[in-house]
């Protein structure tokens, strides 16, 4: 345990989500220790990030505008939406180059145990898209875990009782991977979405 503000900087980086006390204490004397980090830089750019960023209002991304790059980009094909839990999986996405429609983040998924549910998340916002746009497929793509596959469920059964053609990511062996490590769960999904070889 440190004196004073040391120790109150350390218990603030704590507070981070993915941030242990290890990590906490290393942040905090990296930033101590390294005379040209500059500490007015960082709090200008969280002030400004704080004050600036919002949500899309179409999709629920972040953004600095009322309608995120992705959805007021016109080469974009609006008759697909792509359903994922939070922001940073749109980027994840994004990041493979296949995928040209456009999304809806629902900002969470569905969790008993931890108190959230349906009305939680921005699924009236989804149903309102789909019913008020020519939406022909909503791909799902939330987590492959329990609160993931509940949401995707969930969804499903909404949006098949509204017409709407509804996929889900494929899930299985990751590329390099070993069957020998893999668990029961991810090798049945990948028996499961397996394809014919062309």
């Amino acid at each position: 345990m440190y004196d004073g503000i040391v120790q109150d900087l350390i218990d603030e980086f704590g507070r981070l989500p993915g941030i242990g006390p290890k990590s906490a204490q290393r942040i905090a004397f990296h930033i101590l220790q390294t005379q040209n980090f500059d500490v007015s830089k960082l709090a200008e750019l969280l002030s400004e990030v704080r004050e600036k960023v919002r949500f899309c209002d179409v999709c629920g991304n972040i953004t600095e505008h009322e309608r995120c790059s992705i959805c007021r980009d016109p080469r974009r094909d609006d008759s697909i939406i792509c359903v994922v839990e939070e922001p940073k999986d749109v980027v994840a996405i994004e990041r493979t180059r296949q995928f040209r429609g456009l999304y809806h983040v629902l900002g969470g998924a569905i969790s008993p145990i931890d108190g959230v549910g349906p009305d939680d998340l921005s699924i009236p916002a989804l149903m309102r898209r789909v019913g008020e746009n020519h939406v022909q497929e909503v791909i799902i793509a939330t987590d492959p875990n329990l609160e993931g596959e509940a949401t995707a469920a969930y969804l499903s059964r909404l949006l098949t009782s509204i017409e709407v053609p509804v996929s889900r990511l494929a899930s299985g062996l990751p590329v390099g991977g070993d069957l020998e490590f893999a668990d029961e769960v991810t090798l049945g999904r990948a028996f499961e979405g397996r394809r014919k070889v062309e």
